[in-house]
């Protein structure tokens, strides 16, 4: 069975929205992490807006990318909406009871589902006690507005640091499993 892995840029007051903030940040370690996450996936969980924005930039993106777009490219994708019709870019539109439904598609893979952003998605997914693993990517910056990951009212969940992963940059990866659930391999 698959995981659901979660990885989020933040910056260190918590904002996910418009990482145009990482730009500094990102250098060969990162590209490399980044790399190694998106290559061990076997396909991505991705909530509509998200997906709409990344269908609309990455097919155009395999010349100048190389192998990871080819990679994003033709990864399955699993699209949460209960908007979205029908999808393209490789990915089906998933609806009905997250409950049922996200089980579903961990059973279909072997290896990592991950998410990218799509906040409200993980945040679903990690109240119903969906999400296996959560890489928050944390970067030294303070963004002072903007959406984020955690917005107040959401349900308390209690995390175990599983590993950090640290960067020249001063960025870190904070690598985190539900607690009480133990490290899942």
């Amino acid at each position: 069975m698959g995981k659901i892995v979660a990885l989020t840029y933040l910056s260190l007051d918590g904002v996910m929205e418009n990482p145009a903030w990482t730009g500094p940040y990102f250098n060969a370690e990162h590209a490399a992490y980044a790399h190694d996450r998106m290559f061990s996936a076997d396909a991505l969980l991705l909530g509509r807006v998200t997906y709409e924005g990344m269908a609309a930039a990455w097919p155009h993106m395999e010349e100048s990318e190389g192998e990871g777009a080819v990679r994003m490219n033709t990864l399955p994708k699993h699209v949460v909406s209960t908007t979205l019709r029908e999808a393209e870019w490789n990915a089906t539109v998933v609806r009905g009871d997250l409950a049922t439904e996200i089980p579903k598609i961990k059973d279909q893979y072997t290896g990592d589902v991950l998410i990218y952003a799509s906040g409200d998605l993980q945040n679903s997914l990690i109240e119903l006690g969906l999400v296996d693993e959560l890489k928050l990517w944390i970067h030294p910056v303070v963004v002072g507005k903007g959406k984020r990951l955690f917005p107040e009212g959401i349900p308390s969940t209690s995390w175990t640091l599983a590993s950090t992963t640290t960067f020249s940059t001063g960025a870190v990866v904070l690598d985190l499993r539900p607690a009480g659930r133990g490290a899942q391999e």
